[in-house]
């Protein structure tokens, strides 16, 4: 009789009696991805990469109009389905006519005001499962066919985990503006989009993962260099956070002048909050200066990593695009926050000025990526 190998078959010990059950391990999926595999893979997450960026722009859209708070029910089942007939949307209606909003902002609102701000708000909760599915089906698939590696499956795991708890934060934030102030807060506003960015740049890293593999490039970065990189992500990540506390509070709607604020570098009124702490969050003055600040610092900070980083003489060619790339969006960035502010931000000013951060983002991350594997 030939016993399994001791890799397949261990023993346990449970209760005094023995057990034996075949060992579960991850030695059925490759080590490496294959080529089709990979092509395959990095379709698939530049697409939810792609859709998690539409959901962020969407999402802008959907405050700017003040359509964030018309859909005052949540129903992750069935909620995938709108008003259909005259009858449900009336229903709907009747439903919105009792939430703060409606009762001391859009009072007198007739259904077809009601049904423009509807469709905002279902296309993105709509879009937020469509990125559930389509990320949760071919994983399946991918695990099925032993195509993901199994360094490759957790992480992935991770990422859907995380777009499971976005659904149900996106819900606490809303109901943060049905009880008595028909506003969101603005911490849970941030919140939202904070968990956004990092489900997003997590992806968009993994994508990178496939697509360039460690250790395929010699090394063409110094260790100051990759340092500066890192230091530089978390600088652009904390102004766009700080972004949200702008959004949040609408405080762009203020002091629309730009360099200073209203002739002053910060009012008077940008610390009138005690204790101190809350200005940072709470003060529409201080967050704006806050947001001025942080990206004034970025675009310098960018300017200054370009100018150093390019002038290396081993940089691939594509960290070099990467580089150019960095520098001709943080330029468009700062134009368009500039223009955004000054103009009393109009909502198709505002979105691309949202979309300019991603892509800033993006590009951020690639760079890092390609300094810090190769």
């Amino acid at each position: 009789m030939v016993s399994q190998p001791a890799a397949q078959r261990k023993r346990i010990r449970y209760n005094g009696q023995t057990l034996s059950h075949q060992k579960t391990d991850m030695s059925h999926f490759p080590a490496q991805l294959e080529d089709s595999a990979r092509k395959q893979i990095s379709v698939w997450l530049l697409v939810c990469c792609a859709m998690i960026f539409a959901m962020v722009i969407l999402g802008g859209a959907t405050r700017l109009t003040g359509s964030g708070l018309s859909m005052v029910e949540w129903d992750p089942i069935f909620g995938i389905v709108p008003p259909l007939d005259q009858q449900t949307w009336e229903a709907d209606f009747a439903k919105y006519r009792e939430s703060p909003e409606y009762q001391k902002i859009n009072i007198g609102m007739a259904l077809d005001g009601f049904k423009s701000i509807y469709w905002y708000e279902f296309s993105h909760r709509l879009l937020g499962r469509s990125i559930g599915t389509v990320f949760l089906l071919p994983f399946l698939y991918f695990i099925a066919r032993r195509m993901l590696t199994a360094r490759l499956i957790p992480r992935l795991a991770i990422a859907f985990v995380l777009g499971g708890l976005q659904g149900l934060l996106g819900w606490y934030m809303v109901k943060s503006g049905l009880v008595d102030r028909p506003h969101v807060s603005q911490y849970r506003l941030t919140a939202h989009l904070s968990l956004a960015l990092l489900i997003y740049g997590y992806l968009l890293w993994l994508l990178f993962d496939v697509l360039f593999p460690s250790g395929k490039t010699p090394a063409t970065s110094t260790g100051a260099t990759k340092k500066a990189a890192s230091y530089l992500l978390g600088l652009v990540s904390i102004t766009i956070v700080s972004g949200g506390f702008v959004a949040g509070l609408k405080a762009g709607l203020a002091y629309n002048t730009f360099p200073k604020m209203s002739g002053q570098w910060l009012p008077p009124a940008g610390w009138m909050l005690q204790p101190g702490w809350r200005n940072l969050f709470e003060n529409i003055a201080t967050v704006q200066f806050d947001h001025r600040l942080l990206a004034t610092l970025t675009f310098v900070s960018i300017v200054v990593f370009w100018y150093y980083a390019k002038r290396i003489p081993a940089l691939s060619r594509g960290t070099r695009t990467g580089l150019h790339l960095l520098l001709l969006t943080a330029v468009t960035q700062v134009s368009l926050g500039i223009s955004t502010l000054l103009l009393h931000v109009p909502v198709a000013l505002a979105v691309t000025h949202q979309a300019g951060a991603l892509t800033l983002l993006s590009i951020t991350l690639f760079v890092n990526h390609r300094l810090h594997n190769t």
